[in-house]
């Protein structure tokens, strides 16, 4: 298993992220990252590169579209042991991220509120952290997908002794992605099953 090289964070939960990104700088691991999580990393002394710098494009659409990029996605789904996935990625300059460190936006305590509206519940459905959160878990076989901030100690542990996490810490960390997307969707599947978009009101009897 290759060395580890690149690391995407991205996080709602930002608990612990300083001190992950600081160990993997540490580690020579190059970190991406977006919004406001790059800010916080940046104002704690880790060195960070945007996504937007990363991929050459900004975020736009009031940053709905700021990881969903071949630069991005490419990283993380390429197989680093297939020839053709490599051929492509140096023809196109697409470079490999091997950790992507997300949590997704809190959808379920934003509804919990009772003045949310369809419109704030709808900003908090999280598009491009479950993205690359079921790319990284898809390809467990050479990328490291983190959900948990529990889970940082016992990775950096692999990657400080080995360079690199093993296959049965990746995949059971993509379990741990696709148990949680499941849940995520399943949650906003409940909600807009009660409401009625006519009048953002709940159903009778919902």
């Amino acid at each position: 298993m290759r060395r580890a090289e690149r690391a995407l964070i991205s996080l709602t939960d930002k608990s612990g992220c300083e001190e992950f990104a600081r160990a993997l700088v540490t580690l020579g691991i190059t970190v991406l990252s977006t919004g406001g999580t790059a800010q916080k990393l940046r104002d704690n002394g880790v060195e960070v590169t945007d996504v937007s710098t990363f991929t050459g494009f900004p975020e736009m659409l009031d940053g709905r579209v700021k990881t969903l990029h071949p630069l991005v996605h490419g990283g993380i789904l390429q197989q680093r042991d297939n020839r053709q996935h490599q051929e492509q990625c140096r023809q196109y300059g697409i470079q490999p991220i091997d950790i992507v460190a997300v949590n997704l936006y809190a959808f379920e305590k934003a509804v919990a509120s009772a003045d949310c509206s369809l419109e704030d519940a709808v900003e908090h459905i999280d598009i491009g952290g479950p993205a690359m959160l079921r790319a990284s878990a898809k390809n467990f076989q050479d990328v490291t997908a983190i959900v948990d901030p529990a889970d940082y100690p016992a990775v950096l542990t692999e990657l400080q002794s080995r360079g690199n996490t093993t296959l049965t810490t990746r995949f059971r960390l993509a379990r741990k992605v696709f148990n949680l997307t499941a849940s995520y969707d399943a949650a906003i599947a409940r909600w807009l099953d009660r409401i009625d978009p006519a009048t953002n009101t709940y159903f009778t009897g919902a």
